[in-house]
């Protein structure tokens, strides 16, 4: 087969992410889990970047009546009828994600068991869904948050600090919809698709205690005011466990995860006429590890043709973490790339693309990059020294001096972080 030109390429990596996003679209995934209309109410709350996008697609299937709020990041507002849609912060919660989230728990008080809670659940709402422990203030929360994503800690780690400094996460929202029968349809922007670790899991038991999340705030030397140690020194923050009867008649169902995602985009790289294979969904570490780790099966398969034989294509999900050293503008999705870059060293066979399917890596409005043979030399070529870009955390600032961005807006969806790496059969020199 003979070798593409990159912008082809490019044009490959574009559609298999934008097949990734679309196949997670609530529009298509979540009518098929809509239950039977019950004896009361229904009352649909939630939380996330995919949620208000839920709720409309809940809206458009369902006949019956129908009210409730669900929270979603700014500029992931959709229009809805009978749901009312709240915008708040993310990453960092904000005071109008405390506001709405008092609405949900008030939304939610005093129901029946005739009555019907639907929660819709996505990536994002650990920060959307703020409460904080009796004691503790807006601004503990933030300030744990800042450090946290900072820290290297993995998304589970992360959660496992939230879900024992809050009053809805870690099953408390769900213990408080008790009696009615509730409903929770997951989105998972996770590595491996756990009901706990998404958006903390305010629905669902959750069997870590305040002495784990403790344990992890000392591993990653987290600072923390002396209410949040008190506290879970205390363990008066634990969680709803497995087991406890106000949770027994919920149920809970992932209407889409990652997998799926790379299910779609392969089906892309094969109707180009491109082998695909998926090395995991759920690929966790330092975004730059990673990188050097991928870099390194892909070179081995540009050329020794093992353990595939190119023209392939080599797809992961998951969510890496970085341990911010530099003054950089992040985030993971490109440190990734630019770790994967300055590995291959110019490889004349390789393009690769990643992504958060959100439409968000980091803090910035800018989903991911590409890389091409080339990226190394026209980095360069601008003056721009790639490790020093890697060592400064500013993955960002590098690809976007170089035109290589990914700019989706919001996608109001979020099945975590996608990555694709094209590897195309002939020589696979380095670029002069």
């Amino acid at each position: 087969m003979t070798t593409k030109t990159p912008i082809d390429r490019r044009q490959l990596l574009g559609s298999m992410f934008d097949a990734a996003v679309a196949s997670a679209q609530p529009a298509l995934c979540l009518p098929p889990f809509l239950p039977a209309q019950p004896k009361g109410r229904t009352i649909v709350i939630g939380a996330g970047k995919a949620s208000a996008a839920m709720a409309r697609a809940l809206e458009e299937h369902w006949s019956g009546p129908l009210e409730g709020l669900v929270v979603t990041r700014y500029g992931y507002e959709v229009p809805c009828k009978r749901i009312d849609i709240v915008q708040a912060a993310h990453p960092v919660p904000d005071a109008a994600g405390l506001l709405a989230t008092q609405r949900i728990l008030d939304a939610v008080s005093d129901l029946t068991p005739d009555d019907l809670v639907i929660a819709l659940i996505s990536g994002g709402g650990s920060s959307l869904l703020v409460a904080p422990s009796p004691g503790l203030t807006l601004a503990d929360k933030q300030a744990i948050n800042v450090q946290l994503l900072k820290s290297g800690a993995s998304i589970s780690e992360m959660n496992c600090v939230r879900r024992h400094l809050s009053s809805i996460k870690g099953g408390r929202l769900g213990a408080a919809c008790h009696p009615a029968r509730l409903l929770t349809l997951l989105i998972s922007d996770v590595p491996g698709d756990a009901p706990v670790d998404i958006a903390s899991g305010p629905t669902v038991a959750d069997s870590s205690t305040c002495a784990d999340a403790l344990a992890i705030v000392d591993r990653y030397r987290i600072e923390m005011p002396p209410a949040v140690r008190s506290l879970l020194e205390s363990g008066q923050g634990e969680s709803v466990k497995p087991g406890d009867a106000r949770l027994m008649g919920s149920e809970t169902r992932m209407i889409t995860a990652p997998q799926m995602a790379l299910e779609a985009a392969a089906r892309v790289a094969r109707s180009a006429g491109l082998a695909s294979y998926i090395l995991s969904d759920s690929l966790e570490g330092e975004a730059r590890e990673v990188g050097k780790t991928l870099a390194g099966i892909a070179r081995q398969v540009a050329l020794h043709g093992q353990p595939f034989t190119p023209p392939c294509v080599l797809l992961s999900g998951g969510e890496t973490t970085v341990t911010v050293q530099g003054t950089g503008r992040g985030g993971r999705n490109v440190e990734f790339l630019l770790a994967l870059a300055v590995a291959l060293d110019g490889l004349t066979a390789i393009h690769a693309i990643a992504g958060d399917t959100d439409g968000v890596d980091g803090a910035e409005e800018i989903a991911g990059a590409v890389i091409t043979p080339d990226t190394l030399a026209r980095a360069w070529g601008l003056g721009i020294n790639p490790r020093a870009s890697l060592d400064n955390n500013d993955g960002h600032g590098f690809f976007q001096a170089l035109g290589d961005s990914v700019v989706t807006g919001p996608t109001l969806t979020n099945v975590n972080d996608f990555r694709a790496i094209v590897i195309d059969a002939g020589p696979a020199d380095r670029m002069p």
